[in-house]
């Protein structure tokens, strides 16, 4: 996974939602296993990845950040978000934390961004896909997703992407089912912890990132619960302004967001 970290963003949106994505990839094709690793990794990595190519699907996450603040001292954000996506063009991510209200919704031609509390939103024109309308997002606000790589057309290469070592760690139990722990080791001092059911359908459960080079070696922390692989009506995908709330212009919204100094 291409996990870059670029702070908590308490602006338009919240670091642990929208952010530096991969571009778009072709469709996946079953590589060999890496050198570093293991056939046990592997696999259920793979198990994962078939998992994740459904074309429709939906899940919450909770999700703990921790950052630095103005002395060093560390400093965690809580959000609790609901993601859903139908492939290619069609993404909601909506979520709650100690930041207030945040929100995205994409239709497959135009994106619209609530924030600073739900009072706040734009509406953008937005690419023909999801992985490059988040793409677009992401540069435009430098803020980032950690999780926008569930949501690749190539899953499998997207999780393992800059990964050099891999292995199985053991089995945890989560909420009453076994789950393979797996450990990775990515270029820039990143380490991944992945929590995957052991079955077919290989749901993930928790993911950790540690940034082991940045002052604090903050971390990322998401526990996934309610995975649902309906097909989810338009409505869902569908935006609708909160009540008071006020339409932005982009360059507004970039202005303020920078204007936090984030």
């Amino acid at each position: 996974m291409k996990f870059g970290y670029v702070g908590i963003a308490a602006g338009l949106f919240i670091g642990s939602l929208v952010g530096l994505v991969p571009v778009a990839r072709a469709v996946e094709t079953i590589k060999p296993v890496q050198v570093g690793i293991s056939a046990e990794a592997s696999a259920a990595i793979q198990r994962l990845s078939k998992t994740l190519s459904a074309n429709d699907f939906s899940f919450q996450v909770r999700t703990i950040r921790v950052h630095l603040g103005d002395q060093g001292q560390p400093l965690h954000i809580f959000h609790n978000i609901k993601v859903t996506t139908h492939r290619p063009d069609r993404l909601a991510v909506q979520a709650v934390g100690d930041d207030g209200d945040n929100d995205l919704f994409y239709d497959g031609k135009t994106v619209f961004l609530v924030g600073f509390g739900g009072t706040k939103y734009v509406k953008a024109a937005a690419p023909d896909n999801t992985q490059a309308m988040l793409a677009d997002v992401s540069k435009r606000f430098n803020v980032d997703f950690p999780l926008a790589d569930l949501l690749d057309p190539a899953p499998r290469t997207a999780i393992l992407s800059d990964v050099t070592s891999g292995k199985e760690v053991g089995t945890s139990m989560i909420d009453g089912k076994p789950c393979e722990h797996l450990f990775f080791s990515q270029t820039g001092g990143i380490e991944l912890e992945v929590w995957v059911d052991k079955s077919d359908q290989a749901l993930l459960r928790r993911l950790i990132v540690t940034y082991r080079q940045l002052a604090g070696q903050p971390s990322f922390i998401a526990e996934f619960s309610n995975w649902n692989f309906s097909t989810h009506p338009d409505a869902d995908f569908t935006f609708q302004p909160p009540t008071g709330a006020k339409q932005i212009q982009l360059s507004q919204a970039t202005s303020m967001h920078q204007a936090k100094g984030e």
